[in-house]
């Protein structure tokens, strides 16, 4: 399900299945344990492996930006499917996070 990757000052999160409300309080733990590293500046959101995201996914977005956002850092997203990609377009995440190719 989460699969990271630590480089430097970037890690790497790679999420593939489903994220949900249920898997969304499993990994939010996870997630905040790997960020409490103050060299993090840059956090990447590996969804290409997702077959489905609801409104608890965007939410695990947004609270790792806020963590990010207050230390100076940036949140980035890349193999984003065409309906997570819509739901971000509808939602105004990409003013927050960038997509990479």
């Amino acid at each position: 399900m989460v699969a990271h990757e630590k480089k430097r000052g970037e890690v790497v999160v790679r999420l593939s299945g489903e994220l949900d409300h249920a898997v969304a309080e499993r990994i939010r733990p996870q997630l905040d344990e790997l960020l409490k590293d103050p060299k993090v500046t840059r956090l990447v959101f590996d969804l290409g492996g997702l077959n489905f995201m609801d409104s608890s996914g965007i939410g695990i977005i947004l609270g790792r930006y806020r963590i990010m956002n207050r230390r100076g850092g940036a949140v980035c997203v890349r193999g984003v499917g065409r309906q997570v990609d819509r739901m971000f377009q509808m939602a105004g995440l990409y003013q927050l996070v960038s997509k990479l190719s």
